[in-house]
């Protein structure tokens, strides 16, 4: 058994089994405690005893059989027996309501409206989609110190005001499902580019987030903007296969190979993009897919309508403004009208704590043939880059351009 393995197992379990032992327990806190004590015990049996066939949910029946046992020392009244007997059901009686998936269940409770939009994000990240402290704080753009204290006081105003862990009626449902979207958009996020590790992809994580949408379309058919996140993560997840080479680097949008494409993934995404647009009700969420669409429908990336791009991240400006949405939108632009617009339109955006603004500024002045301007901004990304598979791809850009310079002036 390795230490990759266990974290393997943890970042399966640990939200299914939260999710299930919260709907059982009626709190978050011995959930959460029952799960930790299950990890523990893996530690130690698993070397000895062989990893189970089905991990996940070994850890799950541990964590349940923990917390009856925690709960049969403590019971000192009739109810506590009562619970710990239905704990022990082999298959518990199902709450009402529109809610049945456990983890979505969790979602929509943890998006209780007594929490600030971004502590229920925070916090549902770490329950359900079970992301580090880290994680959550590089989606964030905050320090992590910050972030563990967010989440501390998420945490505590849930136990202070006796929010209740059940399932929310329909008519709570239309006031959760932005906190709910914001989540499963960030899931996929992570999953799509991790934030850290050797890899570029979680797919995990990206398979979780699309179960999840289309979770949410079947809840909820007539909310556009969960049409326009499920469209969003499955035109996204349609080009997968090219992201990654063969020798597992970092492959750009403009380089793939659009053969690789999943085109049943792409049709299904558009569906949905075509379903939004009969709405007329724009969102966030839907004007994102349709960015999204225009990639996945040019057959090569010159065929890209980049002037249809601009008009879309322009509208997406006035919806949801964002560091992201301008600098994605600079980048649209210098494929529009060349480099130093790009380069005019990232003046203002500040992403101090993100790869991304520099890496960007490094491709633009590379361009331009502003060489020291390029290779500074390099290093400032490298610099703040936590993905293996992204810093090597920025190194090798690097060094393909200090090659070149150091061959011009030979």
């Amino acid at each position: 058994m390795t230490p990759e393995l266990v974290e393997a197992v943890f970042r399966e379990a640990y939200g299914r089994a939260v999710a299930v032992l919260t709907r059982l327990l009626g709190d978050i806190g011995s959930a959460e405690e029952a799960v930790q004590d299950a990890f523990v015990v893996a530690l130690q049996r698993w070397p000895a005893d062989g990893v189970p066939p089905a991990p996940a949910g070994w850890i799950v029946t541990t964590a349940r059989n923990r917390a009856i046992d925690l709960m049969r020392r403590e019971a000192t009244r009739d109810d506590r027996h009562r619970q710990a007997a239905r704990l022990a059901e082999p298959d518990p009686p199902p709450e009402e309501g529109a809610v049945r998936d456990d983890r979505l269940r969790m979602l929509f409770t943890c998006c209780h409206p007594a929490l600030a939009l971004p502590a229920r994000v925070a916090l549902t990240l770490r329950l359900v989609g079970g992301l580090t402290t880290a994680e959550i704080a590089h989606a964030f753009g905050v320090p992590e110190a910050t972030m563990a204290q967010r989440l501390v006081r998420a945490k505590g105003k849930i136990r202070d005001a006796r929010i209740p862990y059940r399932v929310p009626t329909e008519a709570d449902l239309p006031d959760r499902l932005p906190g709910v979207l914001a989540v499963v958009s960030l899931v996929f996020t992570e999953g799509h580019t991790a934030s850290s590790g050797s890899g570029l992809v979680r797919p995990d994580l990206c398979a979780e987030a699309i179960r999840l949408g289309r979770q949410l379309v079947e809840l909820m058919p007539d909310e556009p903007e969960a049409l326009g996140l499920l469209a969003l993560m499955l035109l996204t997840e349609a080009r997968r296969p090219a992201r990654v080479s063969a020798t597992g680097d970092l492959v750009p949008l403009t380089e793939q190979d659009r053969s690789r494409w999943d085109a049943a993934l792409i049709a299904e995404g558009q569906d949905l993009v075509r379903r939004c647009l009969r709405r007329n009700a724009p969102g966030a969420y839907q004007v994102q897919a349709a960015i999204q669409a225009v990639h996945d429908d040019a057959a090569t990336a010159a065929d890209t309508d980049w002037r249809q791009v601009v008009v879309l991240y322009d509208h997406l400006l006035t919806l949801a403004p964002s560091p992201v949405v301008a600098l994605n939108r600079a980048v649209a632009v210098a494929e529009v009208d060349g480099p130093a617009a790009g380069l005019a339109a990232l003046e203002g955006v500040e992403l101090p704590r993100s790869h991304l603004l520099p890496a960007v500024r490094a491709d633009l002045l590379r361009r331009l043939g502003r060489t020291g301007e390029a290779l500074d901004a390099y290093a400032a990304a490298l610099d703040l880059t936590g993905n293996a598979s992204e810093r090597a791809f920025l190194e090798r850009r690097r060094d393909e351009l200090s090659a070149a310079h150091r061959s011009a002036q030979a």
